[in-house]
């Protein structure tokens, strides 16, 4: 357990440290795009904060395979985990950063994702059989065939489904985050009835995502001095990915006695952690399509705009989102713990029905509300992050517009100062 503990906090600082110069890096060569009309902030945020995930993540890997018990278990493990994330990290986290800095066709960023999803397969980290119950048929062995295409199906599925729920500042990191709580607690309860080198396997993964996650929200949490970018999103989901996995290959009669559905929890977990971010990808692909639209074309039909339009802040949806992750993943991961009771099922409503009335309440407000008064229960811009500070060699004279006199003020130092009433996006 302290071994867990030792490389989160490791992948936790390495990010931290990181994301200040990332963040110097990503303003230097320009990757601060303009802000688009689907966008949630109003003013210019440099993005590439996945670079400094990246790191954290190759250091934590790094360590965790020199650390006495872990380290032990990721260098006997089938192939070499290690280097496959690291691997297929980078091929993710370079196809990212062309996105963020230049741009990048949909169908060229789909064939990066395929390849950061080969390698992981490449280097045995994929699916070998799908766990049934007996009255299923059993479990169903996969040949390498049909096993590669599976798994790099799953793995570019949940790449993307982290990349679309990525709209909002500290959106991402914190659903991947308490995913990859629930994951590592499902593993450690796996591990007290089987061995092997899998089961471990996740739970290294799931604790340095974890870390990596957690690093980098004081940078992202509303508001938000840098956005992770594709660059971070596609890393992260294909971590949390491959977590997924090493994870649900379990022998259906190992656990079968755990409660009624424990046959079918190495299903269930995954697909509980991965709820909301897959609700969101199937939910904008049907929308788009059915409007003659592409898969890959923006909108602003996501599930954390309809909270935002509704009334709801940019912390109170974030937070709102958060509990609806916690509460699915965690809810399952429970149910292979502590059985099924009866009682259970109430309590789960219950809760579910909480966060509805929480989503419902602007509504309810009306005029008289917080957010009709003008009023945010944000402690920073309730409309987006603060503006990135410019190197001197970008900033340019304003030239007053014609018939009448500048909008901008200049400070002591001849810097022009940017207007603090953002436009509504």
């Amino acid at each position: 357990m302290r071994e867990y503990l030792f490389m989160a906090l490791i992948a936790a600082a390495v990010t931290y440290l990181l994301v200040p110069l990332v963040r110097r890096f990503a303003i230097r060569i320009g990757a601060v795009p303009e802000v688009r009309d689907r966008d949630v902030h109003t003013t210019p945020t440099p993005r590439l904060g996945g670079l400094a995930m990246y790191g954290g993540l190759v250091v934590g890997l790094l360590v965790a395979s020199e650390l006495t018990n872990t380290g032990k278990v990721l260098n006997d493990a089938e192939g070499d985990p290690v280097m496959a994330l690291i691997i297929a990290g980078g091929i993710i986290t370079l196809t990212g950063f062309l996105d963020d800095w230049w741009g990048m066709d949909a169908f060229i960023k789909l064939a990066g994702q395929i390849a950061a999803a080969g390698v992981l397969v490449w280097f045995g980290l994929r699916l070998t059989y799908i766990p049934l119950p007996k009255d299923w048929g059993g479990s169903t062995s996969l040949d390498y065939t049909l096993s590669t295409i599976i798994t790099i199906m799953v793995v570019v599925v949940a790449i993307n489904a982290v990349n679309f729920v990525d709209g909002l500042d500290g959106l991402a990191a914190g659903i991947v985050c308490i995913a990859s709580m629930a994951t590592w607690a499902y593993s450690i309860f796996l591990k007290q009835s089987i061995s092997g080198d899998r089961i471990a396997t996740t739970a290294a993964i799931a604790a340095i995502l974890i870390g990596t996650c957690l690093g980098f929200l004081p940078h992202n949490f509303h508001p938000a001095k840098i956005f992770m970018g594709d660059t971070g999103a596609m890393l992260i989901g294909l971590v949390l990915a491959s977590s997924i996995v090493t994870v649900t290959p379990v022998d259906p009669s190992v656990i079968e006695g755990m409660n009624r559905v424990g046959v079918l929890l190495p299903l269930l977990v995954p697909a509980a952690v991965l709820v909301l971010p897959l609700m969101d990808l199937i939910t904008a692909v049907v929308r788009r399509t059915s409007h003659g639209m592409s898969p890959f074309a923006p909108d602003r039909g996501h599930l954390h705009h309809r909270l935002l339009d509704i009334g709801h802040s940019h912390r109170r949806t974030v937070l709102i989102m958060y509990a609806w992750t916690f509460l699915f993943a965690f809810g399952i991961v429970a149910l292979s713990t502590i059985g099924v009771p009866i009682l259970l099922f109430p309590v789960v409503i219950l809760l579910a029905l909480g966060v509805l009335v929480l989503m419902a309440a602007p509504r309810w407000r009306g005029r008289g509300g917080l957010h009709s008064r003008g009023k945010s229960d944000d402690d920073g811009p309730p409309t987006g992050p603060m503006p990135p500070i410019l190197p001197q060699t970008e900033v340019r004279p304003q030239v007053p517009p014609p018939g009448g006199p500048s909008q901008e003020r200049a400070s002591a130092t001849g810097k022009p100062v940017i207007p603090a009433v953002p436009g509504r996006s």
